[in-house]
């Protein structure tokens, strides 16, 4: 396994993220393609295994499950300065109203702790933006959640850059607690970040943490087959509906170049994402053996000039989303 500094921060985590949103009780939540404590197990310490260190999960990932099922497995593996726990604050829960005011943050992260069987995370991230409490709001409260030993860092996701540099400015000017990553949705057919939000993360060395750095598993296979996941994902159509021709013209070249390489288009797609200096570590999911194999063999695929701009040609500019 790789290793890098985790932006500014003194954490080492490894180049690949197990993102935990797969691993949830099926009967709690919306996603109903997730897997039960038991077929959860084995991927999770799989990656334990392998060497990765750095697991992201949510508090609304299965209505709170995901945390429990991470927590107790990770804990039964692993010494706590062991590993790099991410989770986040934002979508409701059942037992909670959600959004980002002083009040939400603070049962939220009460909450996440006790499902997740620590007494700390290492970085607490803000799962959206939230328009309908005040910024300062919001920043002073995370800033009191770090002073109070329950986060390690903050962190942000999926915003529009003018939102998070405006963040990172009030955090400087009061001396609160700063963002030090940024979880956006980044690939191969999905890179309007790099317009904006991109140069600002190098500006201010932010830790870039991409999800969906497979396209839901569209750069990972034929055009057009599904599979259960992105027929019941209801999601998939908000993100990648609006440019399939020049999306399937980009997966077409990941399979080409995946073929010269004599590798599964996985390890194209994410040897791309990898080769990014502004990308810190991509959040990998994985519902079989297979896709932990693929995304670990990926550190060790080097892409030529060449064949980086062959896969960029067809791309066309998405409409952004989650945002509001």
């Amino acid at each position: 396994m790789q290793f890098t500094q985790f932006g500014t921060t003194g954490l080492n985590v490894s180049r690949l993220c197990l993102g935990c949103m797969t691993y949830g009780e099926p009967s709690r939540g919306k996603h109903a393609w997730t897997l039960p404590e038991e077929s959860s197990r084995p991927l999770i310490k799989q990656a334990i295994d392998a060497g990765i260190n750095f697991f992201d999960t949510a508090n609304s990932y299965s209505d709170g499950s995901s945390e429990e099922i991470v927590g107790r497995v990770l804990g039964e593996y692993l010494k706590r300065d062991q590993y790099v726990l991410a989770t986040k604050v934002f979508f409701p829960l059942s037992n909670l109203k959600g959004g980002l005011s002083r009040a939400s943050i603070m049962q939220s992260i009460h909450d996440s702790l006790k499902r997740l069987g620590t007494d700390y995370v290492d970085l607490l991230q803000i799962h959206r933006w939230d328009y309908d409490t005040p910024i300062e709001e919001t920043l002073e409260a995370l800033n009191d959640v770090v002073k109070a030993g329950k986060a390690r860092f903050i962190g942000a996701s999926s915003m529009h850059a003018a939102q998070f540099r405006q963040a990172l400015d009030l955090q400087q000017q009061h001396g609160f607690a700063s963002f030090v990553s940024m979880q956006d949705q980044y690939n191969l057919i999905q890179r309007e970040e790099e317009k904006e939000m991109h140069p600002l993360c190098l500006e201010r060395n932010i830790a870039v943490l991409p999800w969906s750095p497979l396209a839901r598993g569209r750069l990972t296979r034929p055009w057009g087959e599904s599979t259960a996941r992105s027929v019941s994902d209801e999601v998939i159509p908000t993100l990648y509906g609006d440019t399939e021709e020049a999306d399937a013209k980009i997966a077409e070249r990941v399979a080409k170049i995946a073929e010269d390489h004599g590798v599964p288009r996985a390890q194209i797609a994410l040897a791309w994402i990898l080769s990014k200096p502004v990308v810190t570590a991509p959040i990998i999911g994985a519902s079989r053996a297979r896709h932990l194999e693929d995304a670990i063999a990926a550190l060790d695929v080097v892409l030529s000039i060449e064949e980086i701009a062959e896969l960029e040609m067809a791309y066309q500019p998405h409409q952004a989303t989650g945002f509001k």
